[in-house]
This record gives C-alpha cells, sequence and structure tokens, in this order.
C-alpha cells in the first residue's frame, strides 16, 4: 500500500488461471479501483504516476497479470521494485487453488489451459504454478479459492482492498410518473397511488413533493406512515440479501400518476431514512419532476 507522499495506492493482481482472478477484478472495480488487464510492464509505472498526476481521480490502481503477458519473466519483478522505489509499495495478491479444483474449473467452461499446448490440462496447470512460484513467495496476500464461493471470494477482497465507503451499499431512490412510463433500470418499483393526489388539492396542485405543504399533506395521510417503516424494513431484508450477493447498486422506484407530487415527498422522506441507516449511501433522482 502507497505511502503517504504517492497520493496512490497500488496493487497487483496474479496467480493460476482458473483461481479467480476475474472475479478479484470486477470486484476491485466495484471497490472504486482502476483496474487495468495485462499492461505491458514496461508501462504499468508510466500508469500509476498518470494516475498520480490525476489530481484526485484516480487514487487506486489495481494491475491484473497472468501468463500470457510478458511480465512473467523477471519483467515483473523489476516492474514491482521499480514501483517501490517510487513511493507506491504495491500490495500483491496471488490467487491459487488445488489442481484437482482448477482442473473441474476448466472443463466446466470447456476451455483449454494457456500453457497447455499440445499436452494434457493438468500439465499446463503444473507448468503455471512452476514459472509462478517465485512469485507466489513475494506476495502480500495469498488467497487459496479452492473452497470459496464467488462471494466468499469478494468477501475477502473486500475486506483486503476495501474501504469503509466503497464497501456500502449505493442506494438511488426514483421517483417518477406513470404516465411518462415504467422505468427500466429499477430494481424495485412501488406504487405510491395509494394515497390521496395533492393535484386535485387546488392550493397545492402548482407545489410539488419537495415543497413543505405537499409534503406534510402526503406523508400526514392514513396509512402513509405505515407504508414508510415496512418498505424500511423489507428494504433492510433485500438490502442485507444483495450485499451477501455482492451486490453493491440497488434502484428503488417510487410511482404516482405524475410523479410531482406523491412520489416525489415518498423518495425524499424514504431517502431520509435510508441514508440513517448503516451501510447505505443514498442519493435521489426525479424523473419526471417538472414535465408537467
Amino acid at each position: 500500500m502507497s505511502d503517504e507522499h504517492s497520493g496512490i495506492e497500488v496493487a497487483v493482481v496474479s496467480g493460476l488461471s482458473g483461481a479467480g482472478r476475474s472475479t478479484a477484478a470486477k470486484c476491485l472495480e466495484d471497490l472504486g479501483w482502476f483496474v487495468v488487464d495485462n499492461l505491458p510492464p514496461e508501462l504499468i509505472a508510466t500508469m500509476v504516476e498518470l494516475g498520480a498526476r490525476s489530481s484526485g481521480q484516480i487514487t487506486r490502481v489495481a494491475v491484473v497479470m497472468d501468463v500470457r503477458s510478458r511480465a512473467f519473466t523477471e519483467d515483473l519483478g523489476s516492474v514491482i521494485k521499480d514501483l517501490d522505489a517510487r513511493g507506491y509499495k504495491p500490495k500483491v495478491l496471488f490467487l491459487e487453488a488445488t489442481d484437482e479444483v482448477l482442473i473441474r474449473r476448466f472443463e466446466q467452461v470447456r476451455r483449454g489451459h494457456p500453457m497447455q499446448g499440445d499436452g494434457r490440462l493438468a500439465d499446463g496447470i503444473a507448468a503455471e504454478r512452476s514459472l509462478l512460484s517465485r512469485l507466489r513467495s513475494e506476495a502480500d496476500l495469498v488467497l487459496d479459492t479452492t473452497g470459496l464461493s464467488v462471494h466468499q471470494l469478494r468477501t475477502k477482497i473486500e475486506d483486503a482492498f476495501g474501504t469503509e465507503a466503497s464497501t456500502r451499499t449505493r442506494v438511488t431512490v426514483l421517483s417518477f410518473g406513470y404516465k411518462y412510463g415504467l422505468p427500466m433500470d429499477a430494481d424495485l418499483v412501488m406504487d405510491c397511488r395509494f394515497l390521496p393526489n395533492p393535484f386535485w388539492i387546488p392550493e397545492l396542485r402548482e407545489f410539488n413533493g419537495l415543497d413543505e405543504e405537499v409534503r406534510n399533506y402526503v406523508l400526514g395521510q392514513e396509512g402513509a406512515e405505515e407504508f414508510m417503516e415496512s418498505y424500511q424494513q423489507l428494504l433492510r431484508l433485500v438490502g442485507a440479501g444483495y450485499h451477501r450477493e455482492g451486490k453493491r447498486y440497488l434502484t428503488l422506484a417510487l410511482g404516482c400518476t405524475g410523479g410531482k407530487h406523491r412520489s416525489v415527498a415518498l423518495v425524499e422522506e424514504l431517502a431520509r431514512r435510508l441514508a440513517e441507516d448503516d451501510g447505505m449511501m443514498v442519493k435521489t433522482v426525479h424523473r419526471d419532476l417538472g414535465r408537467e
């Protein structure tokens, strides 16, 4: 991990083919790392330098390397030493698994091993294990994925490379009007039209759900508070399940007729309550507000 002067963290992800590098790379991306796959070794230091000069836009760079890269000669060792000398101190993650598990994984996807050549699958695995033995011995963290599910591997990656903010579920709470169609990107959709419509109240018609008058009217209706409490409890269960499954982004949509009054007021209130729950980062979007 980098020191306080470099302003950027650097990770090198490597290991045996079939041991979970792709899953690790995707997880790091979800955690906010800038991930580069199989960058030529002579460009790694340049990439890190560019990230360090990005004025804070890139703060964490992960380089994924496998046997397809020429970096699996003495180049990779020299690159790591060069980065260390520049103050970046890369953290090296090595993924491995038993031969039996690797063979089963390759057979399941019906793919050959990159070092198999004309030999058997086991020969390719043995050759790669031998080639990477030195890198494994020098790695900061070795993860054996033999008995790990994809979700368990993600959890270990998050524990090693995540921050408190990056591992929190990001929730977008969206208001919309049914007259303009359902939002296609919503994970959960809730209909708010069971509440009286402020549109039919002359003194409220020109206001919207962001205004206190409409908010108080909507939230004061019979069933509104019970709905908010029940829906929030449901979302705690759903959110916890999504988190266990590695889903870090959740879009909740609440709709009313025009997306101006009821849905807007309820979205704002729901977002406020969710933001108070641990483990969630919340933003609001009012898709159809202003269309009328």
